[in-house]
């Protein structure tokens, strides 16, 4: 992290600094680490810190004393329509899918090049997909990430893919824009993406977008299991079960 310059309003900044600085950090950070990486006074940070938690948007572990991010900085920036959120709007697809397929089920938003998971409703089975709110995965393989990249219009399209960063998670990762070009041109011919074990071992993903009237995605709900359970076999019937669940959706939000 760059040592912080000399802005207009010093305070806002640093405390900007810090919310971004803990977004990438997963398992969080303590207050010594966090004034280390942005170059600031222990005294400042703890004033900072402090702040942030009664204000809802950091909470400190009670054993660790580590800082994260909570869900309020994640619903702070989801879309809204009317006075409906994102979230509200589309509980009920959600749980549609949920009961439809038994799987764990997410609704996901892009932030720069990779996904975000807003909600998520978890499959009951005993071995099961979860992971956190507000856990980010790269676009060229996840499900998500590539149905809302397929309905992109250009050049937001090319700026995305210029932001990716094309590492292999599995041996079935995408290594290169030209191959995500091309499976984005399948995303769009039938209305929902796949992640097959790409970025996960073992995991596999089916999802669909939520677009607006002029057809740009803002949104995607997905599945994600064991690929046991979600067989190629499922992809067509499940993939249009959700492909029609988010249009459900995307309706309801923005009525």
């Amino acid at each position: 992290m760059k040592t912080l310059g000399t802005p207009h309003a010093p305070a806002l900044q640093r405390g900007l600094a810090l919310l971004q600085e803990l977004a990438t950090r997963p398992n969080g950070a303590s207050q010594s680490e966090l004034a280390a990486l942005l170059k600031l006074p222990q005294t400042a940070v703890h004033r900072i810190a402090a702040a942030l938690e009664h204000l809802g948007y950091v909470q400190k572990h009670a054993s660790s004393r580590t800082l994260r991010v909570t869900q309020k900085l994640l619903l702070l920036g989801q879309p809204h329509s009317g006075s409906r959120s994102l979230i509200e709007a589309c509980i009920p697809a959600l749980r549609n899918i949920a009961r439809l397929t038994g799987e764990t089920t997410q609704l996901c938003v892009l932030a720069e090049a990779q996904c975000v998971i807003l909600e998520h409703i978890p499959s009951r089975h005993p071995f099961k997909y979860v992971v956190d709110l507000g856990s980010r995965a790269p676009t060229q393989c996840c499900a998500p990430g590539k149905a809302m990249l397929a309905f992109l219009p250009e050049p937001e399209l090319s700026e995305a893919i210029d932001r990716l960063h094309f590492h292999p998670h599995t041996e079935n990762s995408l290594l290169c824009p030209a191959d995500l070009l091309e499976e984005l041109k399948e995303v769009r011919s039938l209305g929902y993406a796949l992640d097959r074990a790409e970025h996960f071992e073992g995991i596999h993903c089916i999802a669909a977008p939520l677009l607006d009237a002029h057809g740009r995605p803002f949104a995607a709900i997905t599945i994600a299991g064991p690929s046991s359970r979600i067989p190629q076999s499922a992809f067509s019937t499940w993939g249009g079960a959700i492909s029609s669940a988010a249009s459900d959706a995307a309706l309801q939000f923005l009525l």
